[in-house]
C-alpha cells in the first residue's frame, strides 16, 4: 500500500498504462443488446463508448452508429473522441463532416456530425437532438445523458426497435430523480421486467480504479495520495448537496433538476469575477453617512475597475435577486455580444447589507453600465422598494418582476433554451452551479422549491444566483429605448456631497415595444 505523501513519478506511471481504466473496460466488455450505464459525472464512460463505436463502425461488416447527445456540444465532443480513437486504432476515416437531418413529422432540421469509414462503408453519426426517424434505421444507438432528454420514453421505444434486427442500444446517464424514465428503465431491467444489463460506477469507484492517476498522467504531474484526497474533496464540495445524485449515483427523491449539471457546466467560463460583500449586524447600526462613505470607497476599489473594462460599444443588461438578511442579493451584469450571446462580465453578492447601501451599490453599477438595454428586479416583498427606486431613476429600462408560477412558466423554458443553444455564458462557481441545479419542475412548473439549496457557513442560499440570472436573461430579451444617462451633482443640506440628480435623455432612435 502506498503511504500518504508518497509520490509516484509520472514516468513510472506512463511506462505501461492501460489505455482504458478497469470500469471502462468492463463497460465495453458487456455485449448485451441493451445495456444501461448509471454513472457519476466526468468519469469518461462516453469516451470509452466512443472507442468501442469506432471499432464497431470501422471493421469489415460493421454497423452504423447513431449517437444522440443532450445538446450540440456533447455531439461535437463525442465525434472528436471518435476521430481520436480512429487515429489511435489506425482505422482509415474521413474528416468530420456537418450535415442536416430532417424530421418530416416535426418539420425540424437537426445538425449532424458524421465520420465515415471507407473500408467498411459504415459511419458514425452524432446528433444534437432526438430524431423521430430513428425508426427504420439499423445499427447501434447510443443515448448519452438520457435522463435529461425531454422525450426519453419515445426515444427508448424508437431505439429498442433496432433490437428486432440485431441492433444494439447503449443508454448512458447520470440520474435526475427517482421518477425519471431513465431510473424506471433501470428498475425494470433489475426486476427482470425488461431484458438487458445495468452497469453502475460511482465517482469514488472510478477514482479507486485509477481516475485521478489518469488525470495526473494527462497533466504530466506526479501522483500523490494527499493530492488525490484533496481533489476528491474539492469535487464533492463543488456539487454540494447534489453530490449523492451527481457523484454517488443515488437518484434524488425530488422531481430532478430542471437544468442538468452537464448543461450548466458547459456554459460556465473561468475568470468571470464574483465580488462578495458581507457585513455583520453591528455594521448596520453605524450612522448612515459612515456606511455610505465606506461603501463608496468599496465600490471604487472593487467595482470601478471592472466597469471600466466593459466595451462601450456593446449593449449591457443587469439582473437582481433581492434579500436583506438570510438569503443573498445577487447582481449579475452582462454584455450582449456581437454574436448575440449573453455574457456575464461580473457579479456582486451581498449578504446582510442595509437597504440604503444595496441601493447605493446598484446605482453605482447601473450609472456606469454602457448602453444599458434593460435591468430586471425581483419586486416581491422588500425587494419592491429597491425596484421602484431604480425605476424612478432609470425609467423604462427597469423591469419590476413579481415572480409567480405564470411568470416562471413563461420565462424558465426560454432561459433553459439559452443554455441548450449556447446563448449564455456565466461564472464558473460552485455556489452558482448549486443554485441553478436547485430549479425543479414542481406540479408542471419549473421553479425553485421551498427551502435552502445549500448552507455554507452563515451563507444561506435559496437559488439566489439562479433567479438573478433568469432576471438578466429576461432583461436582455426586452425591446426598450436606448438611454444616455448624465448624473448631475445636486447640493443638499443633508448630504450635499453624496446626492445626485438624474437627467435621462433619449439618445438615438426609439425601439419601444408597441411604438406609436
Amino acid at each position: 500500500m502506498t503511504e500518504i505523501g508518497t509520490r509516484i513519478p509520472n514516468t513510472a506511471q506512463a511506462s505501461a498504462p492501460p489505455v482504458l481504466l478497469p470500469y471502462q473496460q468492463a463497460w465495453i466488455a458487456d455485449d448485451s443488446q441493451l445495456k444501461v450505464g448509471e454513472k457519476s459525472r466526468r468519469i469518461g464512460l462516453t469516451w470509452a463508448e466512443a472507442a468501442d463505436d469506432v471499432l464497431i463502425a470501422a471493421e469489415s461488416g460493421g454497423r452504423n452508429v447513431y449517437y444522440i447527445g443532450y445538446n450540440q456540444d456533447m455531439a461535437i465532443e463525442y465525434i472528436e473522441a471518435c476521430a481520436m480513437w480512429a487515429k489511435a486504432f489506425n482505422r482509415a476515416a474521413d474528416e468530420m463532416e456537418e450535415g442536416i437531418w430532417e424530421e418530416e413529422k416535426e418539420d425540424k432540421h437537426i445538425k449532424t456530425y458524421t465520420i465515415r469509414f471507407p473500408g467498411s462503408g459504415r459511419r458514425i453519426v452524432a446528433l444534437s437532438s432526438r430524431p423521430a426517424n430513428l425508426r427504420g434505421k439499423q445499427g447501434v444507438v447510443v443515448v448519452d445523458e438520457a435522463a435529461f432528454h425531454d422525450r426519453l420514453g419515445e426515444l427508448i421505444k424508437a431505439a429498442l426497435a433496432l433490437l428486432i434486427w440485431g441492433g444494439m442500444v447503449r443508454i448512458i446517464s447520470t440520474h435526475d430523480g427517482v421518477t425519471n424514465e431513465f431510473n424506471q428503465l433501470i428498475n425494470d431491467i433489475r426486476a427482470k421486467r425488461r431484458k438487458g444489463s445495468v452497469f453502475k460506477c460511482t465517482f469514488r469507484e472510478a477514482v479507486a480504479q485509477g481516475l485521478y492517476r489518469r488525470v495526473c498522467l494527462r497533466l504530466g504531474k506526479d501522483w500523490c495520495q494527499e493530492e488525490e484526497d484533496a481533489w476528491i474533496e474539492e469535487v464533492y464540495s463543488f456539487y454540494g448537496a447534489d453530490a449523492e445524485e451527481e457523484l454517488d449515483v443515488i437518484p434524488s427523491l425530488s422531481a430532478g433538476a430542471y437544468l442538468p449539471g452537464v448543461l450548466i457546466e458547459s456554459r460556465m467560463v473561468s475568470g468571470i469575477p464574483i465580488i462578495r460583500l458581507t457585513r455583520d449586524n453591528n455594521w448596520g447600526k453605524y450612522p448612515e453617512h459612515l456606511r455610505r462613505a465606506e461603501i463608496a470607497d468599496w465600490c471604487k476599489e472593487e467595482l470601478l475597475p471592472l466597469l471600466e473594462k466593459l466595451d462601450p460599444q456593446r449593449e449591457h443588461v443587469f439582473g437582481e435577486d433581492f434579500a436583506r438578511s438570510g438569503d443573498l442579493t445577487v447582481l449579475p451584469a452582462g454584455e450582449i455580444g456581437q454574436d448575440m450571446v449573453r455574457r456575464v462580465k461580473f457579479a456582486v453578492e451581498l449578504q446582510n447589507i442595509p437597504f440604503a447601501q444595496q441601493q447605493q451599490i446598484v446605482f453605482f453599477i447601473l450609472d456606469r453600465l454602457p448602453r444599458l438595454r434593460g435591468a430586471a428586479f425581483d419586486a416581491r416583498g422588500n425587494g419592491q422598494q429597491l425596484a421602484e427606486a431604480a425605476a424612478d431613476r432609470y425609467g423604462s429600462v427597469i423591469h419590476m418582476i413579481m415572480l409567480s408560477d405564470k411568470w416562471y412558466g413563461e420565462n424558465l423554458p426560454q432561459f433553459k433554451a439559452a443554455f441548450e443553444d449556447a446563448m449564455i455564458e456565466i461564472a464558473m462557481d460552485a455556489d452558482w452551479a448549486s443554485d441553478l441545479r436547485a430549479l425543479k419542475v414542481i406540479e408542471g412548473v419549473p421553479k425553485l422549491p421551498k427551502g435552502k439549496t445549500n448552507e455554507k457557513g452563515q451563507e444561506q442560499r435559496h437559488g439566489d444566483a439562479a433567479i438573478a440570472l433568469v432576471m438578466l436573461w429576461f432583461a436582455s430579451q426586452q425591446d426598450v429605448a436606448e438611454y444616455a444617462y448624465y448624473p448631475v451633482a445636486r447640493h443638499d443640506n443633508r448630504h450635499n456631497h453624496d446626492r445626485d440628480r438624474d437627467i435621462q435623455t433619449t439618445a438615438g432612435f426609439s425601439r419601444m415595444q408597441g411604438a406609436m
